[in-house]
């Protein structure tokens, strides 16, 4: 929803010229002599948006956070929005008349723009708008009236009014968006499996993931997945979604036969849809490591992305140059994210098996302490600590075999979180984030540490960034957003981040627990009650103190008023 500055702003706009078109927000619609064209409330503001600055680049960011303030939404949404608003305009993307892409950066509205008769904002009737100077329409003292109450608005300068107390955890929010010109964004799409079965499920899923790991180690690339160590499920929207994100998309189909790997992959340019290389291989199934690294450089080769040396020889080496080991691996992986007790165990073995075939398997050493801290958090095992104390031990031989693998620094940022050392995890996530600036789950799990730590209003921003990175991560990201909405104090939007996690995995405790105390914040009691149900069913005799006890929130405050609106539902 617009909030009521923008929406009194953009009524001001009503009859302004905008090319051959006269745009009248107050009615969500332009009109071109006879020609009525109406317009969704989110078009019109982007609109507006635009010829606040016409003839000037307006940032996607920027965008995204006055179009769509203190909601989090993929980059999708905005192409959405422009691609409705050029239809409307009667535009052409390639030969723009009215909108032109920034590519990478943003958009700017290139056709002349004019004041109503009673001018906007108390301009002079007829007065064109500057193109390279748009919002200098804005009086002076209303502009920095307005411009500094929207900054303040936004959800990402938010923390500027509680940055006063507590540790800052939140330095990293800027490591994806560092000055100066944007690398290339690729977007690597899940691969189909050609055959049915859980074999040839796993065998793409995990091609899929070692080909974002390879690209995201690349200096000049940001690659956008739907690939995350949260664990998800891919579908169609989330291919769709990071298509859309990206300059450049790879996808393909791979099958398992007897004794042999066919693949076909596509690299295509999204812009125009234009396919720039593609390749049918079919090879024995012991080169299946060999043709992930021809993939991933034939991609490189074909984007020209300059690569220093020691990139080339990351791209060169692989995890394991063991099958076996890396099938169980694929297996252990697909058995962690189910995130239930038995099959975290039979997790457990498969990467204990895999590092028997392998002893230098670093990325199993790190499932294995995956498994362990899920002991510990989830009460499973008699001696938590204990099992915490292995999940340690078993992240820093990973780190001691390979120090280069993001996915071991993640791995060992969670488990720092759960001792509550934040300052450590953060410090940890700041080193996955070296190795490769595209790691979705760093951000996001940063977004969760600060909502740990006392800073929930830092945390919608970095979940923005793991959404723009990773458009279907899964329900644990909407978790982090409403848990972080339901401490801002906006248990609507705590509500209806926590249905989406449910959706996608409804046997989630800690969803269902912030739910209900969300619901009993908004006085819903009949909902706060259907999800102590749902809580009592999953765990029989739930205690909120017990729980608790292996959280890994410090904030004081914030446990007082979880654990408040737990017990007005009688937990």
């Amino acid at each position: 929803m617009i909030p009521k500055t923008d929406v009194e702003q953009d009524s001001l706009w009503d009859g302004t010229r905008i090319g051959d078109w006269r745009l009248y927000p107050s009615l969500h619609e332009m009109r071109r002599g006879d020609e009525v064209v109406r317009l969704e409330p989110k078009a019109v503001a982007l609109l507006v948006r635009l010829a606040e600055r016409a003839g000037r680049m307006v940032s996607r960011e920027e965008l995204l956070d006055r179009v769509w303030p203190g909601v989090v939404v993929g980059d999708d949404s905005l192409t959405q929005a422009v691609i409705k608003l050029r239809r409307a305009l009667g535009d052409q993307p390639r030969h723009p008349d009215y909108i032109q892409t920034i590519p990478k950066q943003g958009y700017r509205l290139i056709a002349a723009v004019e004041a109503p008769a009673s001018g906007p904002l108390g301009t002079a009737a007829g007065t064109p708008v500057p193109r390279r100077a748009g919002a200098a329409l804005i009086a002076g003292g209303l502009l920095l009236a307005v411009l500094l109450l929207g900054y303040l608005a936004l959800p990402g300068n938010r923390e500027a009014e509680t940055a006063g107390g507590g540790a800052d955890v939140s330095n990293a929010s800027e490591a994806g968006s560092a000055a100066g010109e944007e690398p290339l964004t690729v977007a690597v799409l899940p691969f189909e499996p050609l055959r049915e079965g859980v074999e040839q499920d796993n065998l793409a899923r995990g091609i899929t993931a070692d080909l974002v790991t390879d690209l995201s180690r690349l200096s000049g690339l940001w690659v956008i997945s739907t690939h995350s160590v949260f664990g998800h499920d891919d579908g169609e929207g989330a291919a769709a979604a990071a298509s859309a994100s990206a300059r450049y998309y790879v996808s393909g189909s791979v099958q398992r036969t007897p004794g042999r790997l066919e693949a076909h992959i596509r690299l295509i340019d999204s812009g125009s849809g234009r396919q720039l290389w593609s390749e049918r291989f079919d090879r024995p199934i012991g080169d299946l490591f060999d043709v992930q690294a021809e993939i991933s450089r034939q991609v490189v080769r074909i984007l020209e992305v300059k690569l220093t040396r020691a990139e080339h020889w990351r791209l060169a080496r692989r995890y394991t140059r063991n099958l076996d080991a890396y099938e169980l691996f694929l297996q252990g992986q697909a058995a962690l994210l189910v995130r239930q007790e038995r099959e975290n165990l039979n997790a457990r073995r498969l990467y204990q098996r895999a590092i028997e075939l392998d002893p230098t398997f670093a990325r199993a050493y790190a499932g294995l302490a995956l498994s362990y801290v899920a002991d510990y958090r989830n009460q499973w095992g008699a001696d938590g600590a204990a099992a915490l104390a292995r999940a340690s031990e078993m992240a820093q031989t990973a780190q001691g075999i390979d120090p280069g693998i993001p996915e071991v620094y993640w791995v060992l940022g969670y488990i720092e979180t759960q001792r509550r050392n934040h300052g450590q995890a953060i410090a940890h996530l700041e080193t996955a984030l070296g190795l490769d600036q595209s790691f979705a789950d760093a951000y996001a799990l940063m977004g969760g540490i600060n909502t740990y730590a006392g800073h929930p209003d830092r945390t919608v921003k970095l979940i923005r960034q793991a959404m723009r990175l990773n458009p279907e991560a899964g329900y644990l990201y909407f978790l982090l957003l409403g848990r972080a909405y339901f401490f801002i104090g906006d248990p609507e939007q705590a509500m209806i981040n926590l249905r989406e996690a449910l959706a996608r995995n409804p046997a989630n405790l800690e969803a269902h627990v912030y739910l209900a105390a969300a619901a009993a914040a908004r006085g819903d009691r009949e909902t706060g009650e259907w999800e102590v149900d749902e809580i009592l069913a999953l765990r029989p005799g739930f205690d909120t103190e017990a729980w608790l006890a292996t959280y890994p929130m410090t904030a004081a405050g914030q446990i007082r008023k979880l654990s408040a609106a737990l017990a007005s539902l009688g937990l």
